[in-house]
């Protein structure tokens, strides 16, 4: 099965896809070339390619089983209104979209697009699990994941504190130290899916995919 994990930071949501299948053939793109070498060390045997996810999904995409899109969520965030109070306004970034609705028309595989659930009424409808939303191709189930992810609060600073809930939650508190690039390190680990909900994802869309393979097969 050949997956494509785009925006891939350092694999928050791909960090156990091989307890699902282990014969998976993954292909990450990230444009941080500080975390895509740390996406390699931590996951050796993926392919990662130093690039825009955003294009690579066009020239790409019927390479693919399976594609995993997570793109930048900040201008989508509920905190652009109290940048917007402080005089930092900006659009909101229609690069999600394109990717929904490309993927929507044309990629004949399974699909999901993750996102923060935004400040304003999403443009098209998605599925709303914890603090993200979900546009994909099939049915996801109501829990994705059992495990409490730390708290934060957009109103108040990010302490040391819940920077270092974050690490530990995705258990990346060592690989996040060496990391030498100039992205916020807090920063980084907030916007990682809950691997339990990544494997869960994966799992739905593998059975989706071998109920459709039996279909197949018992029609010859």
């Amino acid at each position: 099965m050949k997956i494509l994990n785009l925006y891939a930071c350092l694999g928050g949501n791909r960090y156990k896809w091989n307890e699902v299948k282990e014969d998976i053939e993954v292909t990450a793109v990230e444009l941080d070339a500080e975390l895509a070498r740390m996406y390699q060390e931590r996951f050796p045997n993926d392919k990662v390619i130093v690039a825009d996810a955003h294009q690579y999904l066009l020239d790409n995409y019927s390479d693919y089983d399976f594609i995993w899109s997570s793109p930048p969520c900040p201008t989508h965030s509920v905190t652009n209104h109290f940048l917007n109070a402080q005089g930092i306004v900006r659009f909101p970034d229609m690069k999600l979209y394109e990717e929904i609705i490309f993927l929507q028309t044309f990629f004949k595989g399974k699909y999901v697009v993750e996102n923060v659930i935004p400040y304003y009424e999403p443009l098209i409808s998605a599925k709303k699990r914890g603090r993200h939303l979900y546009w994909n191709n099939f049915n996801l189930p109501n829990i994705l994941s059992t495990r409490v992810a730390p708290n934060m609060n957009c109103n108040k600073n990010i302490t040391s504190k819940v920077i270092s809930g974050f690490l530990e939650y995705h258990e990346i508190t060592s690989i996040v130290k060496g990391y030498k690039g100039k992205q916020d390190k807090g920063k980084i680990a907030r916007n990682l899916v809950d691997y339990e909900a990544g494997k869960t994802i994966l799992e739905t869309a593998l059975g989706i995919i071998r109920k459709q393979d039996i279909k197949q097969t018992e029609l010859f």
